[in-house]
C-alpha cells in the first residue's frame, strides 16, 4: 500500500543552492546534449523527495546517463510524470504563479512547446526567483527571462511503498 510523505522543500532548496552554479559529480552533465535544466530540476526534486519511480518508460529515475527515464531530463516528460503520477515518487499539480512556492518548478515555453525547467528558490514581494542549469543561475528573477508562456508545477507530496 502506498504511503504519503511530505515533500521536503528545504532539502530541495539546499540542494539547489549548493549545485546551481556547479555540477554534482553523481549526475551526468547534459549541457551538450540539449541542456541540463531538467536534469538539475529532477536532482532538486529528488533531494526533496528521496523516492524514484522505476516504472519503465513512464517513471522518473536516474541511475546513470544511459539508465534514466525520459522524465528525468525531458521538460515535457517531467511535466507529464509529475502531473500524472499516481504511484511512487513525487507528484504535482499545475498551478499559476500565485500558487507557486519555493521548491516548485516553473517551465518556460514558446509556440513550439516548453523548453526550460528552472527551480523556484524564493518568492519575495511577489517576485519569483529561480535556480537553473544550462545557463547557470541562482536567485535569478524569473522576469529577467524572455518567454512567451510559462506553467508552474506545485509539488504536492511524495508517495512510497
Amino acid at each position: 500500500m502506498l504511503k504519503e510523505m511530505e515533500y521536503r522543500r528545504e532539502a530541495a532548496l539546499q540542494y539547489a543552492k549548493q549545485w546551481a552554479l556547479g555540477r554534482n559529480p553523481r549526475y551526468y552533465n547534459f549541457e551538450e546534449l540539449g541542456g541540463d535544466c531538467t536534469n538539475f530540476a529532477s536532482q532538486c526534486i529528488y533531494a526533496g523527495s528521496g523516492v524514484m519511480n522505476y516504472t519503465p518508460v513512464t517513471g522518473w529515475y536516474y541511475n546513470s546517463s544511459s539508465d534514466r527515464s525520459p522524465s528525468w531530463t525531458g521538460v515535457q516528460y517531467l511535466y507529464n510524470f509529475l502531473t500524472g503520477n499516481k504511484s511512487v515518487g513525487p507528484y504535482a499539480a499545475a498551478t499559476d504563479a500565485a500558487g507557486a512556492v519555493p521548491g516548485d518548478i516553473v517551465q518556460l515555453g514558446n509556440q513550439n512547446g516548453y523548453y526550460h525547467s528552472p527551480v523556484i528558490v524564493a518568492v519575495e514581494d511577489g517576485r519569483i526567483y529561480v535556480a537553473a542549469h544550462t545557463y547557470d543561475a541562482y536567485m535569478r528573477p524569473l522576469d529577467t527571462y524572455i518567454y512567451p508562456k510559462s506553467r508552474f508545477l506545485h509539488i504536492i507530496g511524495v508517495r512510497s511503498w
